[in-house]
């Protein structure tokens, strides 16, 4: 039996957190989303006390995150995601202003799945969501070895 995909939004602008949040609900997906409006909090709550990501194993995430966080930076954040054998699975959506080519390499390079400047098509950053939901949905994330 899969578990729901839980949404991690990573967005200190409220308006447009609640902005992607409603256009998330508009294409008709109704998984929980959990905000955080900083890096810090963010990644306290995916890696855990202990800063391991034992966490998460074996939970499905979706990851919407901005690189200009206020605390630390959006590359910094999806690195260490990418790099944890318990979240590196996860898929990550860059949602930012930033629309540098190198920028926007060095996302890719790192292991984000998509990348979407502001401001947002809504459309395409719709059905983005839609298919890494159909992509869950088909999909059972093995679980780690113990």
């Amino acid at each position: 039996m899969t578990q729901p995909v839980t949404i991690i939004m990573i967005e200190d602008d409220e308006g447009h957190a609640r902005l992607i949040e409603r256009n998330i609900r508009r294409s008709g997906v109704n998984n929980e989303i959990v905000p955080f409006a900083n890096g810090t909090d963010a990644m306290r709550h995916l890696f855990g006390a202990d800063g391991s990501g034992l966490v998460q194993k074996g939970r499905a995430l979706l990851i919407l995150l901005d690189l200009n966080l206020p605390d630390m930076t959006g590359i910094d954040i999806l690195r260490q995601i990418k790099e944890n054998k318990h979240l590196r699975a996860s898929p990550v959506v860059v949602l930012t202003t930033t629309d540098d080519s190198q920028e926007i390499t060095r996302c890719y390079e790192l292991g984000c799945n998509v990348y979407i400047t502001k401001p947002v098509n809504y459309e395409n950053f719709a059905n983005a969501i839609r298919q890494l939901g159909l992509f869950f949905s088909v999909i059972q994330v093995p679980s780690a070895a113990t």
